[in-house]
């Protein structure tokens, strides 16, 4: 049979055909198949969980009173609705310098948000709207994620609300690079696209749960988009709406990763090739204190190795704060230990 035949006959198998009939038992004769079918149902559960995000110039809003009018929009983003009290999710970056903040539900209405907090070292913010019993989305398990994983990214890129495109999980275990400098790990990259003003919205399995916070795409290239995990999104937001901020410790230096000489790492049994060079110390920091020293390489804190300038973000953490610990440096062939007590990060950009 010729391919013109062969589309004859499947039109006349589809005239023929029995009628689907949807919920409200109207017919239906256009059969949906497996993909789109759970592309329609993850849309359907996560859209009313979706808002878009406008930012504004002016004094920081305190309260949520009704929206002012708003001349000048200052940029626009995505999140979605953590809560059904109206905690939302979305990046710090879209909300980080904000004036004011308004939240647009996907029901059409505008609300006056409030910034409960940010955390620029992952580039997460919980803002919150006076409003009750909002469609909360459902929240996944980022570490049941996989390679080739059917996900949609929804969010309102350009301004065009409840926008959604498709793709599959590209790879795990991604990381970026966040404002402050710090790492963030385990991203999640996708080929669903991204456009300007997705930042924020939420990416979702086919059971429309929320896997991943949409963050950034690289421009020039086509099909590379990248993502929060969740699990990351869930622990950040829960210090922030109790906290209003995520706590991290920091010595004070600037520093770089640099390699080590063979002979080093074996006549001083360091576990590491690599360590981080500290090139200037902060006056006044935990550092300065400890007497650390341009010049020194750091190669463990604590039970820690420290093979780069990551590994050393990822040591420094809050439960760091005002505990004494131990650098182990090398300082001109001797390997030395110095007693250090890390602060508290303010949003540093250095460790």
């Amino acid at each position: 049979m010729d391919f013109v035949r062969f589309l004859a006959a499947n039109d006349r198998v589809s005239e023929n055909a029995e009628p689907v009939q949807n919920d409200q038992g109207e017919d239906e004769r256009e059969e949906w198949d497996a993909y789109s079918r759970a592309i329609i149902r993850a849309c359907d559960t996560i859209g009313p969980s979706v808002v878009g995000v406008r930012i504004f110039p002016g004094p920081r809003t305190r309260s949520s009173a009704p929206p002012a009018p708003s001349p000048r929009e200052n940029g626009s983003g995505s999140g979605f609705v953590l809560t059904p009290d109206g905690y939302m999710l979305t990046n710090g970056h879209v909300v980080h310098d904000a004036g004011r903040i308004e939240v647009t539900l996907a029901d059409g209405s505008i609300h006056e948000a409030v910034l409960v907090g940010d955390d620029p070292d992952t580039d997460i913010a919980v803002v919150r709207i006076n409003a009750p019993e909002l469609a909360a989305a459902a929240l996944g398990d980022s570490r049941r994620v996989r390679v080739g994983q059917l996900v949609i990214a929804a969010g309102n890129p350009y301004g065009f609300n409840c926008t959604v495109t498709a793709g599959v999980v590209s790879a795990l275990g991604r990381s970026l690079r966040a404002p402050t400098g710090r790492l963030i790990d385990n991203v999640i990259q996708t080929d669903a696209a991204l456009n300007p003003g997705n930042s924020g919205g939420p990416l979702v399995n086919s059971r429309g749960e929320v896997i991943g916070l949409n963050t950034a795409m690289i421009r020039p290239a086509q099909g590379l988009c990248f993502a929060i995990a969740i699990n990351t999104a869930k622990f950040v937001a829960a210090k922030l709406i109790k906290e209003g901020r995520v706590k991290r410790s920091y010595i004070g230096v600037a520093a770089q990763t640099i390699p080590l000489q063979r002979r080093t790492v074996r006549h001083h049994e360091i576990a590491v090739s690599s360590g981080v060079l500290v090139l200037a110390v902060e006056p006044g920091s935990p550092a300065a204190s400890a007497e650390l020293r341009d010049g020194d390489i750091i190669v463990a804190l604590d039970a820690n190795t420290i093979p780069d300038i990551d590994a050393l973000h990822r040591a420094l953490t809050d439960e760091k704060i005002g505990v004494q610990s131990v650098v182990t440096v090398l300082r001109r062939g001797r390997k030395i230990g110095l007693e250090i007590l890390p602060a508290e990060s303010l949003s540093k950009t250095g460790p």
